[in-house]
């Protein structure tokens, strides 16, 4: 890098820091406790504060919420360098994501990548600005792992196709607007080379919701029903029968923001937790166990986030195999169970509380619930075992 390029690096960093300081409220520099903390857009989207709003705001005209789409998608149009710099000055600040969108984090990669230009004008744009709140329809009842074998049906009708079948474990399925849905569009052909990718508006005629509860007492899942449903030809990516390849590129990301660790937050260091916990004698966490349980955690952590950055610089030069999300699904999955298993250690019996304001309504005690289910979403951790030992370290299948 020459000098030329590293001043006005230098510039850009000190501008993005001036510019934050400025312009994020304090309260939206705090810790994400859960996902109600978030800005998730769409159509019956509400503020949860006017900090929230204008934190939204202030970003979307800077062109900051997705700063690394280019311009005419309503992004900011930085370089690799430029994102990487805003992301650790707003990391530095605590700054909270202004917009949290499986249409930023999963469906807008795929539609770069796939999709006609005029569907990427007409569907990236709102993404941005926050008018589309998105959900996933990929697996059904009888096809989970095997994810091909879904029956979902689209039946092509002339000017639409009419859609028929179920799916399950439709993230905030009840609050989205649009689905991004894998459908059959073809039974005589090998199960993968069948399925095509749908968008379909969840305001249609025929489509509704059940909600799904968990082991925590809540939960963010639905069983999503498609009766009869007309859908425009156009709301088609790409061919039909091209829908697996896009669905594979899809999951890449979705495993990538699964095994993120605090993809929708800042979550507490666990030194900080133990420190309010057990306390320090002589400067040292009490408990020599929990101590070094702690510090093994956060070691491994640390190792993770380099590891993330390196192959995500890796990817942005060429040099990426996509089976590499299944390493970031599976660890960051291990890392979150071990996170808060570590905290209700170190909260004891506290921790262990159900409901209560003391306990805010039992946080830690669900979380915890919740994270057994990080082990079978976005694909099971035996699958991606399955996949980092064919398609990284290349042993034999059997």
């Amino acid at each position: 890098m020459n000098d030329s390029i590293k001043q006005n690096l230098d510039i850009f960093r000190k501008e993005t820091r001036a510019w934050l300081e400025a312009n994020c409220p304090e309260s939206m520099r705090q810790p994400v406790t859960s996902p109600n903390d978030l800005y998730w857009g769409g159509r019956n989207a509400k503020y949860i504060s006017d900090d929230q709003r204008i934190w939204f705001e202030r970003m979307l005209e800077k062109k900051w919420i997705v700063p690394y789409w280019e311009e005419k998608y309503g992004g900011g149009g930085l370089n690799n360098i430029e994102h990487k710099i805003l992301t650790e000055e707003m990391t530095k600040l605590g700054c909270r994501k202004p917009l949290f969108s499986f249409g930023i984090s999963m469906l807008g990669p795929a539609l770069l990548k796939f999709a006609t230009a005029e569907q990427k004008l007409k569907y990236l744009p709102e993404i941005v600005q926050g008018k589309i709140r998105w959900c996933q329809g990929y697996s059904e009842p009888g096809a989970g792992s095997d994810l091909a074998g879904l029956q979902t049906k689209a039946e092509d009708m002339g000017d639409h196709y009419l859609v028929n079948g179920q799916k399950v474990w439709t993230s905030y399925g009840d609050k989205s607007d649009w689905i991004f849905c894998l459908v059959r569009t073809n039974f005589e052909v090998s199960k993968h080379k069948g399925v095509s990718f749908l968008l379909i508006d969840m305001a249609s005629e025929g489509v509704s919701t059940r909600p799904i509860k968990l082991i925590s007492g809540k939960s963010p899942f639905t069983e999503t029903f498609l009766d009869n449903v007309k859908v425009p030809k156009g709301n088609l990516i790409n061919e039909p029968g091209q829908g697996w390849t896009i669905a594979k590129y899809l999951l890449t990301h979705e495993r990538q923001m699964i095994g993120g660790v605090g993809e929708t937050g800042t979550p507490p260091q666990l030194s900080e937790v133990a420190q309010e916990c057990i306390g320090l004698t002589n400067g040292i966490l009490s408990d020599s166990i929990l101590r070094s349980k702690v510090a093994k955690f956060e070691m491994d952590e640390a190792i993770f986030d380099y590891t993330i950055e390196r192959i995500i610089d890796e990817a942005k030069a060429g040099n990426n195999s996509g089976a590499l999300s299944s390493f970031f699904k599976y660890y960051g999955t291990e890392l979150n169970i071990s996170r808060y298993e570590l905290m209700l250690a170190l909260q004891g019996y506290d921790g262990l509380a159900w409901e209560g304001e003391a306990s805010n309504e039992g946080q830690l005690a669900r979380l915890f619930c919740r994270t057994k289910g990080n082990s079978i979403e976005g694909g099971t951790s035996e699958i991606q075992l399955n996949i980092i030992a064919k398609r990284i370290l290349g042993l034999p299948s059997s």
